[in-house]
């Protein structure tokens, strides 16, 4: 199947495989997934900082009496 059928069949177009191409082309499956694992990790704490942020100008709020 030529090059352009497969981007086509998967959706994508020509320049975003070849950004992905140019981003991931040397890597191998392992690498990959600890990239991917990587990434949701880096998601989860993101997350968890913002919450705790959040939580934090709420108690700094509360301990005002500004509530």
């Amino acid at each position: 199947m030529p090059r352009l059928d497969a981007i086509r069949q998967i959706g994508v177009t020509e320049q975003t495989f070849y950004r992905w191409k140019k981003k991931y082309g040397g890597l191998g499956t392992d690498q990959l997934k600890e990239l991917k694992r990587l990434q949701k990790e880096n998601e989860r704490l993101r997350k968890a900082v913002s919450d705790l942020t959040l939580d934090k100008l709420i108690l700094a709020e509360a301990a005002k009496g500004n509530f």
